[in-house]
């Protein structure tokens, strides 16, 4: 069985994201997405338990997808779950030249126990990313295009657009 992590802050997870899951959950045998916390970042929109939440409700009804909470090396967190790779959604060419950088340091650390491998979003979702999804809400417009009628509710919610159902 060839497991693989999909490892990032999902904050919030998009139809972008969302389309690099599909891909990889057709192509391995099971994908681990793993919701962290990104250290760079002091807070965000989600707590790590509530997009953890949304994304284990969005993917339910699937076999051969699983979803965990993590902290630490992206690497550690693959080898802990037996995965062989991490998978890395690339839209731009600036995605690529960040994610061939961390490649290298993901093969050292993990003494060459944890592959790379990068998926292509569909041309529709390229342009998507989770910053963007917010500040199109910030600015008081539609963001069905980009998420999922489930996240633009918690989205609006938490923005205090809203009250929960």
């Amino acid at each position: 069985m060839t497991k693989v992590l999909y490892p990032g802050s999902f904050d919030p997870i998009t139809k972008g994201h969302m389309n690099i899951i599909e891909q990889a959950s057709n192509l391995f045998d099971e994908v681990v997405i793993a919701v962290l916390q990104n250290p760079m970042k002091k807070s965000g929109l989600f707590t790590v338990e509530e997009r953890f939440e949304i994304i284990k409700e969005l993917y339910k009804n699937f076999d051969n997808i699983k979803v965990v909470t993590g902290s630490g090396a992206s690497v550690d967190i693959a080898i802990a779950y037996g995965c062989k790779a991490i998978i890395r959604g690339l839209r731009s060419l600036s995605d690529y030249d960040y994610e061939v950088g961390l490649e290298q340091i993901n093969k050292d650390i993990s003494d060459n126990l944890v592959n790379t491998v990068c998926l292509f979003a569909d041309r529709e979702y390229q342009f998507i990313s989770s910053s963007v999804v917010k500040e199109v809400l910030n600015l008081g417009k539609d963001i069905s295009k980009y998420v999922e009628p489930l996240v633009k509710e918690k989205m609006l919610v938490k923005r205090g657009m809203i009250h929960e159902k």
